[in-house]
């Protein structure tokens, strides 16, 4: 998609601070972090939202989950404890419309989140 931010972080022509990759998915810093760390892992296949996932992306999508504890044992924050997050529309707060998982961790995480 020609005018999606995430798309064109995976293409090349928009920088982020790469901290994993691999054949479906792409993770990076957060630019507007809201926790010590803050990394989106997104998919390189162009997925508008969890209600646009379709069997054939099943593996994309276990790949996000994979590569969520890969990263939080990479950062040194497995044991300690960690939060994922989808959101899915405006409504949840989605406001990059390419599926994106964040991973929140460094500071404790209060229940519900808000």
């Amino acid at each position: 998609m020609s005018d999606c931010l995430f798309c064109k972080i995976i293409e090349g022509s928009i920088d982020a601070k790469c901290v994993y990759e691999d054949e479906h998915v792409l993770a990076f810093n957060d630019i507007n972090p809201q926790a010590p760390l803050h990394i989106l892992i997104i998919p390189k296949k162009h997925i508008a939202t969890i209600n646009d996932i379709f069997p054939e992306d099943v593996e994309t999508i276990g790949s996000m989950s994979l590569a969520a504890a890969k990263i939080a044992e990479q950062e040194g924050v497995a044991d300690k404890g960690y939060r994922t997050v989808v959101n899915c529309g405006e409504g949840a707060g989605q406001t990059v419309f390419h599926l994106h998982m964040h991973i929140l961790a460094g500071r404790s995480l209060a229940w519900p989140p808000g």
